[in-house]
């Protein structure tokens, strides 16, 4: 049965397909790359989820046909964990299903989700994510350094190498956040976010960001250890790729500006541990565009 409570156009089926045809359930722990296909979750039939939203804002954010509105950013997530908490696993609203994980054990993958600023809209979605406090919190389901917290953005009309090559101008910010994980072999090549003509490190997968046909996967950040975190996490996604797509020749300076809370708030309320990161984040933004390696990130290079 489908149902659209939350303001989100979303399915409970309990089945998707895999990737090989066959029906599974959403509900139980597949094997490894087995899980169901997600369902595109980034259209709603309400229009009060997009009220309060600034005109500027809707037009950057939302695309609007007859009455449905699109969000033109999306987002995707993994989950990876040791341990899945006992009776936890189970259908929810923000995942697409589960998997066995040859790094860490198990991963739950959401949906293909809006992202957006906030507003009503961003409110369901982080609803979703409390429902699946469980799956998502370490207090419930253990995770540890070995697991990772991939994360896929797409912008509409764009493919994965153009929303690639916009937003490395501003990806500084992840490099500083998990410096500690470019020297993972499941996401250390092309460290400077380049294509495969320019690059000297690259391998097909296991890159810092891949580029897909119409999104682009984040393999660098750190695995997700609470909802507040994923919340966090969203948020600075939403205005990583709004300033770059929006905001091509947008000085980082502003970017900075606009994050400077979210970062904050990531670091609970520690300014200087905050203003620690957004500072490095400048270092690691030169090596991306020219290469320059400084002695405050060459520890954290894979070289």
């Amino acid at each position: 049965m489908s149902t659209s409570t939350q303001g989100i156009v979303y399915g409970m089926h309990g089945y998707g397909l895999n990737r090989y045809g066959r029906r599974v359930s959403r509900g139980a722990i597949q094997g490894y790359h087995d899980k169901p296909h997600p369902l595109f979750l980034n259209k709603t039939a309400f229009r009060a989820d997009i009220e309060g939203l600034k005109k500027v804002t809707q037009k950057a954010a939302i695309k609007i046909d007859g009455s449905e509105f699109t969000s033109r950013f999306t987002i995707g997530m993994e989950v990876e964990k040791n341990q899945l908490h006992r009776g936890a696993v189970r259908e929810y609203e923000l995942l697409c299903g589960f998997e066995r994980d040859g790094s860490c054990g198990y991963e739950a993958v959401t949906h293909i989700l809006p992202l957006l600023p906030s507003g009503k809209w961003r409110t369901k979605v982080y609803d979703m994510m409390h429902k699946a406090e469980r799956i998502i919190d370490d207090r419930f389901s253990p995770s540890d350094k070995r697991c990772g917290g991939h994360i896929t953005v797409g912008v509409d009309g764009m493919t994965g190498s153009q929303l690639r090559d916009l937003i490395r101008v501003n990806a500084g910010i992840l490099y500083a956040m998990f410096r500690n994980r470019l020297k993972n072999g499941y996401c250390c090549y092309n460290s400077r976010m380049q294509d495969a003509q320019s690059c000297a490190n690259w391998h097909s997968k296991y890159q810092v960001s891949l580029a897909k046909d119409y999104c682009l996967e984040f393999r660098l950040p750190s695995r997700f250890e609470s909802v507040k975190q994923m919340m966090r996490r969203y948020e600075l996604m939403y205005e990583l790729v709004n300033f770059s797509v929006n905001k091509p020749n947008g000085k980082y300076e502003d970017f900075l500006k606009i994050i400077r809370p979210i970062i904050v708030s990531m670091y609970n309320g520690d300014v200087t541990k905050a203003e620690e990161i957004l500072s490095l984040s400048k270092e690691f933004r030169t090596y991306i565009l020219k290469g320059t390696i400084t002695d405050a990130i060459r520890p954290y290079l894979y070289l």
